[in-house]
């Protein structure tokens, strides 16, 4: 299109006269745009013993260590969470005890250069802090307190503090023959009516009894034989003075200390696994053939996930043993198991485990008839090993509260769980069958066996770990039942496959999942948290590398590690497609004549110009690494170690289009977003590359990290990829801008990432933990710099991470109302308000639309806000009210003139005149410099009522050839000056429009304002005419780019 505008883009906005800023030295710990919330799935991971305290004659309490916090449980509410103490100790829990209303727990370990400290907490909030001894260099290992005391014990020492006062006592020294035997071992402990007595367990198998109050040694109980081996547990039994003695070699001895004799000796453990806690029932029941005598002793060790069930009556016997109460420790110590401690609790028939696979479990004896073998009563849980892969579930249609309310994780320990991020207690695993009944009917929780490495264990009866999840609820059935007996992960081939009629009512699986060394990809329930009925193969009979699942939740695709893919439906099971597909006979013979007409070199030179992929070709030749369903399953993407991405027909299985960046890279993992249709893909050279489907072109690369891509993902609206890699640093990119523009560190690797759907929540897992982080979005309710920062500015560990109490954490409210004021500035350079981008531009102004719209119309709208009839007067006013004006009126009496009008006031008469002044003066003495700039901003000022006021009050002058006073003149060139300048264009067209319908016979029978005025109609048609060309030609390109045909 031909027209006078010169052919090079037009400038962009330009910084000018910017003011540059001061950079900070460092960027501020933790996170810009992501504030720590908490850190979920923490029940009890240490090897820290729990402490239960009664509340009241209802319930207990019972409170765990995870960590650098405490977590209180209520019994009667199903062991709901009450409390988590903070603030946190600054080092780990090494000791917790549980007194009236108080916990206290020891925290430290100064041989590892740790700092150490007591502290009581009431409530969840830090109460009390013990002094420690100076000269204390070992960790607290035990608290016990009795009476008016307070023991702490170390390794090889005992602090004695006062429980009024809380000062410290004095210090007991345990004495040895040799090296090492003084080493406490068993704890210590007190028996009632004992006065200020305790029992210390030593490593050389001595008791000793010691008097706190004086300080001394009073008594040394030996052990029953010479190889009895150093003292693991000391507990007092429910009849005086009898102590009940755990050795490391296996024994287990009721010792009177009263008479020094020994009562019972039983073989409870062995020399592998010896017995580690002791608890007594005292409800008066439980032994006995019927269960109504008194004597029962419970054992456990943390070798082992049984609790053993004692008769002492008549010489003692096994009554019963929980087989795997909680789970055993794996073979190579990766799965935590074992028990830490057992108890129970004062007067009930409940007994309450925790175990080092982090739950905590009571159990309950209420079973008839008689049963020596509580039952599961309560149980809280988590992982048992670090969380491998994460996953946000989708909702179920849109605005469904689901997306942000459950998060799924993936563990080393082969379980998959699903997260409340509202309520805790809603947290639960999924199902995968009755794994312990399958195990006892096997012999593999026999006694004995699990410690002598049976070939199959009972996290062999699990489904292997965990690496990718695929999850889509469009037809997943909710919590109801599917009628019969339904099969789990079915793996043969002659089962008959479901009426498709009664799983369409019913729904089907909505959660696909890979596992590790493993070639068959498993399908769950979500909405009956149980594991499903298909187990899909792979189609090479390789490993499973990576899964999928369609939008509309009815296909999984499964890819191997040999580069098959292969696409089942979940609904019936069946097989649907291969990738690339199988060929039937009349297909080979046309690929073989294609071979044979590509021979000809202009066949050859055609084929390379137009690429083309024959049925049947195309399969990866590594493994599978990632896949993406299209949301109109039209389309399959996949990416594979081969360095090539491939684009499939989901109906026909051919291979439509490739990608190919081998050998510059491999591609390990690939995330989709279907909001803007992009796909971005990690490679193994530390780089993400997102490219478009559409035109199946790269159009963003990051770069940055120094590791392997651990994980990465999009945000909820497609504008950030977040990515977390081996050097402990996750990183956000701009998509829009290409720009790095936050990155925080964490203390070790995160090895997964997943970011909620509806952007309040950023998950990821740290290398080692079992719980998952939790950091909120900031940026949902208030704005937060997003500018490019550097590799040296990125934000330290410190005050990154969440906690399990939630400390220093935020919630979105929270972030919300954080200051700002100690928040970084925005940029290092601030860029000035830039009126007019380009003087070749025309350019609006920026008085809003409603004040110049108004002006407009200001006599339709005085005629509508015209009073209808007069104002009444007002009612009586009460008799305890002056009458205003009155001789006792509160208001000053209003001057009257001689008429008997009132007089307005000086000062509105001044201000009146002022501004009438102001006006006329500043558009003469604009008019005499020839620049109207300043008279154009105090008009832009003005309110529509005041505007229209002056507009009306310009006047002509004293005469007409009495052109320097003429206000109509002067401003008629103001407007003319702004349309040549190409400001103000929507403005200059409304002060016009109300100055030619208040002075149009003014105008008319003046000359001079007759060629000013035509002198702006000039210009204004040719402003007009220009901007219609640059529409109509941006409209015609728009068009054709929008053809079809084009």
């Amino acid at each position: 299109m031909p027209h006078s505008e010169p052919d090079h883009p037009s400038t962009k906005r330009q910084k000018r006269d910017a003011i540059v800023k001061a950079q900070p030295s460092s960027r501020k710990s933790g996170s810009a745009i992501f504030a720590p919330f908490r850190t979920i799935g923490l029940v009890s991971p240490t090897s820290v013993p729990f402490a239960t305290i009664p509340l009241g004659k209802t319930t207990f309490q019972i409170t765990t260590s995870v960590g650098r916090a405490l977590q209180t449980y209520d019994l009667k509410r199903g062991l709901n969470l009450v409390f988590v103490t903070r603030p946190q100790t600054p080092a780990d829990i090494t000791a917790t005890c549980a007194w009236k209303e108080r916990v206290y727990a020891a925290w430290g370990n100064p041989s590892q250069g740790q700092a150490q400290g007591l502290w009581a907490f009431q409530r969840g909030k830090k109460a009390a802090e013990l002094q420690l001894p100076a000269d204390l260099d070992q960790p607290i290992k035990q608290i016990t307190i009795f009476g008016s005391w307070i023991i702490a014990c170390c390794v090889t020492r005992i602090e004695v503090f006062k429980s009024a006062t809380l000062e410290h006592y004095t210090t007991l020294f345990t004495a040895a023959a040799k090296r090492g035997d003084n080493e406490i071992t068993g704890g210590v402990c007190n028996m009632p009516t004992y006065l200020n007595k305790i029992f210390v367990g030593r490593k050389d198998g001595w008791v000793e009894i010691w008097n706190v109050s004086t300080g001394k040694h009073v008594y040394t109980i030996l052990p029953p034989a010479p190889n009895s081996g150093s003292v693991t547990c000391l507990q007092p039994s429910p009849a005086l003075s009898l102590l009940a003695i755990s050795y490391s070699g296996g024994a287990l001895v009721i010792q009177n200390v009263l008479t020094d004799k020994k009562v019972l000796q039983l073989q409870a453990g062995t020399e592998d696994a010896p017995v580690t806690c002791i608890s007594f029932r005292t409800d008066g029941q439980g032994a006995g053939e019927d269960g109504r005598k008194d004597g029962v002793m419970a054992t456990a060790t943390s070798l082992s996930g049984d609790v053993t069930l004692w008769d002492l009556n008549k010489g003692g016997r096994s009554m019963g043993v929980l087989r795997s109460a909680h789970n055993p420790p794996s073979r190579n110590k990766a799965v935590g198991g074992g028990i830490s401690k057992i108890e129970f609790l004062p007067g009930q028939p409940v007994i309450i485990t925790s175990g080092l696979d982090n739950s905590l479990k009571s159990w309950i004896f209420d079973e008839t008839p008689f049963s020596p073998v509580p039952r599961i009563l309560h149980q809280r849980s988590g992982h048992a090993a670090p969380v491998s892969c994460l996953q946000f579930l989708p909702s179920d249609f849109d605005g469904a509260e689901a997306g942000n309310k459950w998060l799924m994780s993936g563990g080393h320990d082969r379980s998959l769980w699903g997260w409340s991020l509202r309520r805790d207690g809603q947290s639960t695993e999924l199902s995968q069958g009755a794994i312990r009944k399958k195990a006892k009917k096997a012999g593999i929780l026999a006694g004995g066996s699990l410690l002598q490495g049976p070939s199959t264990t009972l996290e062999d009866l699990k489904a292997p770990e965990i690496t990718c999840i695929a999850s889509s609820l469009n037809r997943d059935g909710g919590i109801g039942a599917m009628p019969g007996k339904q099969v789990i992960w079915d793996k043969a081939n002659n089962t008959k496959y479901s009426n498709a009629e009664l799983s369409g009512m019913t729904g089907w699986e909505s959660v696909v999942t890979a596992h590790k060394n493993d070639p068959w990809a498993r399908t769950w329930f979500w909405g009956r948290k149980k594991a499903g009925r298909w187990a899909f193969k792979t189609g090479d009979g390789m490993n499973v590398s990576t899964v999928a699942i369609s939008s509309c939740g009815t296909f999984a695709v499964v890819g191997s590690e040999g580069g098959s893919i292969d696409t089942y439906n979940l609904q019936s099971g069946r097989h649907k497609q291969r990738f690339p597909s199988r060929l039937t006979p009349a297909q080979l013979r046309q690929i073989k004549m294609m071979q044979l007409r590509a021979l000809d070199k202009v066949n050859e030179l055609q084929a390379r110009s137009t690429q083309s992929f024959p049925p049947g070709t195309g399969k990866h030749t590594a493994a599978v690494t990632g896949l993406v369903v299209d949301s109109l399953n039209t389309t399959i993407t996949s990416c594979s170690l081969d360095g090539k991405i491939k684009f499939w027909d989901f109906s026909t299985g051919n291979l439509l289009e490739e990608i190919n960046w081998a050998p510059m890279t491999k591609i390990v993992a690939c995330r989709y977003h279907p909001g803007n249709d992009l796909i971005a893909f990690a490679c193994d050279d530390h780089s993400i590359r997102v490219v478009d489907i559409g035109t199946k072109q790269t159009i963003r690369e990051f770069w940055g990290c120094r590791g392997d891509i651990n994980d990465f993902c999009f945000s909820n609206d497609g504008r950030w990829i977040i990515a977390a890699s081996q050097d402990c640093i996750i990183r956000v990119w701009d998509l829009p801008t290409s720009h790095l523009i936050d990155a925080f560190r964490t203390e070790t690797p995160c090895t997964a990432l997943a970011f909620s759907n509806t952007g309040e929540y950023l998950a990821g897992s740290c290398k080692g933990s079992l719980g998952v982080q939790l950091w909120t979005n900031r940026t949902i309710f208030k704005h937060v710099p997003t500018r490019q920062i550097s590799e040296a500015e990125i934000g330290d560990a410190a005050g990154s991470l969440p906690t399990a109490s939630g400390e220093g954490g935020q919630g979105l409210i929270d972030a919300a109302f954080e200051d700002d004021s100690l928040e970084p500035a925005d940029d290092g350079v601030t860029a000035p308000v830039i009126d007019q981008l380009s003087s070749d531009m025309m350019t609006l102004s920026l008085v809003p639309k409603s004040r110049w719209q108004t002006l407009l119309h200001i006599d339709l709208i005085k005629q509508r806000n015209k009073p209808k009839e007069a104002p009444k007067a007002p009612e009586k006013a009460p008799f305890f009210l002056p009458t205003v004006g009155g001789s006792n009126s509160l208001l000053p009496p209003v001057e009257e003139d001689k008429e008997g009008k009132e007089v307005a006031s000086r000062i509105t008469q001044l201000d009146a005149a002022r501004q009438e002044k102001a006006f006329s003066s500043k558009l003469i003495a604009c008019g005499e410099k020839g620049d109207y700039t300043e008279f154009i901003e105090h008009l832009k000022s003005l309110p529509p009522s005041a505007a229209d006021l002056e507009l009306r009050s310009l006047s002509i002058g004293m005469s007409e050839d009495d052109y320097d006073n003429n206000e109509l003149l002067h401003f008629i060139k103001a407007l003319t000056s702004r349309l040549i300048a190409r400001r103000d264009y929507e403005l200059t067209q409304a002060w016009m429009t109300v100055f030619l319908k208040l002075h149009y016979d003014l105008v008319v029978a003046n000359d001079c304002l007759l060629k000013a005025l035509d002198r702006w109609k000039e210009h204004q048609a040719r402003e007009r005419d220009r901007l219609d060309d640059l529409i109509g030609y941006c409209s015609g390109v728009v068009g054709f780019l929008r053809n079809p045909r084009t």
